[in-house]
């Protein structure tokens, strides 16, 4: 597996990650066996694929237990990365909220801690219904000193950001922080952090993450129509904002994003490659991306995605992919906050 360094750090990040959202069970993926955990987290090791990313609010915690529980007795091996909520930074708060990720996580650092999206009230909405912390956001400039404490303790061995648009990660650069990374949405239905953000990270050293890189399923070839896709997957600007639990608002676009879908199927066929095993090539393609993160509830699904990682595209593919997707591109805007209206995203 080959590895890239994040930003000035020690840090080596695996070309592909194991995203753990699913980990634990919950209402979103459904229920998950704990011995796929377990036996996903052995093969990962075993094929140098030793990233795991998970997050405090992944099905209420039990995402991070379910990983701390298949890494007992094996946790030197692995690189943690979890993040916490914009809603728990304050600086109390922050250092309680670490301190029980640590517990869960069954160890006593993390590699790399994130905050999950911007510090602000419309992200912290989205966690709590507190109204007294989303009018009084908690400061930025002291979570950020509350992290830095932490790594000097040990607690955390780096700091990274989730989820951040250009603003917001100079907002947390200008507190003197070392910021290694950002995690981002990327795939070949979501390029929006190509217009601004990726060139930014780059300029300043900071590694990039790149999740959802099959859209949740969108991109495995087995939905034809809009119909098809479960309505919790179908939030996005990709979709009609007149969708069940939609709230962005827009008329979405779902007859391009179909279409798109169906040119990048027979482009696959062209070439005998799965839509799957292209789409994962292609977002690897890009030298920005530090590590690819896919999620994986059994073996089978994590190597099937590591076939997909390690195929090399040429030149003439990779551009024949970014023209049939570059339309849906420009037409879903700079925003990659897609769940959220593009003039209202909150990593603007």
């Amino acid at each position: 597996m080959d590895r890239k360094k994040c930003g000035n750090s020690g840090l080596e990040l695996p070309l592909m990650g194991v995203g753990c959202w699913s980990f634990g069970g919950g209402n979103y993926w459904g229920d998950q066996d704990q011995r796929d955990v377990d036996s996903v987290v052995r093969r990962a090791l075993e094929i140098d694929c030793n990233y795991f990313d998970t997050a405090e609010a992944y099905n209420d915690g039990a995402s991070e237990e379910s990983l701390g529980r298949a890494l007992k007795g094996i946790r030197e091996k692995a690189i943690i990365g979890t993040k916490i909520s914009p809603s728990n930074t304050a600086p109390n708060t922050l250092r309680l909220h670490c301190e029980a990720s640590l517990k869960r996580l069954q160890t006593d650092y993390i590699d790399l801690y994130m905050i999950h999206w911007p510090i602000h009230a419309h992200s912290i909405g989205h966690f709590t219904k507190d109204e007294s912390l989303i009018n009084n956001p908690p400061s930025v400039p002291k979570a950020f000193e509350t992290l830095m404490k932490l790594k000097e303790e040990g607690k955390i061995k780096n700091i990274g950001l989730s989820n951040h648009g250009v603003r917001q990660t100079i907002e947390a650069l200008e507190t003197g922080t070392e910021i290694i990374v950002n995690e981002l949405p990327y795939s070949l239905l979501m390029r929006a952090i190509e217009f601004e953000i990726l060139p930014f990270c780059r300029e300043k050293n900071i590694g990039i993450i790149g999740y959802m890189p099959l859209m949740q399923g969108l991109l495995s070839g087995k939905y034809s129509n809009p119909d098809e896709v479960p309505p919790m997957r179908t939030r996005t600007r990709h979709f009609s904002g007149k969708r069940p639990n939609s709230r962005h608002g827009e008329d979405g676009e779902e007859k391009l994003t179909f279409d798109t879908i169906a040119q990048i199927r027979d482009l696959a066929k062209d070439y005998d490659i799965h839509t799957t095993h292209l789409s994962l090539a292609w977002c690897k393609a890009n030298p920005a991306i530090t590590c690819v993160l896919v999620g994986a509830r059994n073996v089978s699904q994590l190597e099937d995605n590591l076939a997909g990682v390690s195929l090399s595209l040429d030149d003439n593919i990779v551009s024949r992919l970014n023209n049939i997707t570059k339309n849906l591109q420009g037409r879903l805007g700079t925003s990659p906050d897609y769940y959220e209206n593009r003039l209202l995203g909150r990593a603007l």
